[in-house]
């Protein structure tokens, strides 16, 4: 079963993919570009290994050996995925890497992490359903030490962590799609709201901390 994936987490940190050869790297990024594009047009529940396989150009057995099953393909995808934002954050170009103010920062990785949730949104949504036993992922502590770091920045005056958990807390899976599907917002109104509660954040009167008086 697929909600079998929410028995392990995700890449916690970035790191180097192991080295391999040119055309073995090859049929992995067209293995994983095609997964991507099934999941996205039909769900994770209906990614099928052999069409993954006929779609890429690759035999069977290739995707098999390399992911072993479909659960461990779906999960080199989020790496894959993870590995690529925590990349744009850390050393990409401004405004979602360094370079720019730390509020422009804030609302570039939030609206990004949101994009990137609603495309892989079928994903997400079965990893939450595990999250909420299991607790939060390791990419979400590193997530939350960036936007710690950029609250810091802009209002050291602010309890950062308190407040980078405030606004991580709206960019999750289940509230995004209850958002945009059940309440019929589109994906810029929704972001639109994220930016007004930065700002709110930002211009949070100066001093005050949670439970002070």
């Amino acid at each position: 079963m697929l909600c079998d994936v929410c028995g392990r987490e995700p890449l916690p940190v970035l790191g180097q993919p192991q080295p391999e050869r040119a055309d073995a790297a090859r049929n992995r990024r067209r293995i994983l570009d095609v997964a991507s594009r099934l999941i996205a047009e039909r769900g994770a529940h209906q990614l099928s290994l052999d069409e993954v396989a006929r779609e890429a150009g690759v035999g069977v057995g290739t995707v098999y050996r390399r992911f072993g099953h479909r659960t461990g393909l779906v999960w080199a995808l989020i790496d894959e995925h993870e590995r690529r934002f925590q990349a744009a954050f850390m050393t990409g170009p401004p405004p979602v890497g360094p370079g720019a103010p730390p509020d422009a920062r804030l609302r570039a990785f939030l609206r990004a992490r949101v994009d990137r949730m609603v495309a892989q949104q079928d994903i997400y949504l079965q990893l939450e359903l595990g999250a909420s036993k299991a607790g939060y992922s390791g990419p979400y502590w590193i997530h939350h030490t960036h936007v710690a770091a950029l609250l810091a920045e802009a209002r050291p005056d602010l309890d950062a962590g308190f407040f980078a958990n405030a606004l991580l807390a709206p960019v999750n899976a289940r509230l995004i799609h209850s958002q945009l599907v059940e309440r019929g917002r589109s994906l810029d109104e929704f972001k639109a709201g994220l930016d007004a509660l930065i700002t709110a954040v930002l211009h949070a009167p100066r001093g005050g901390r949670p439970g002070e008086a």
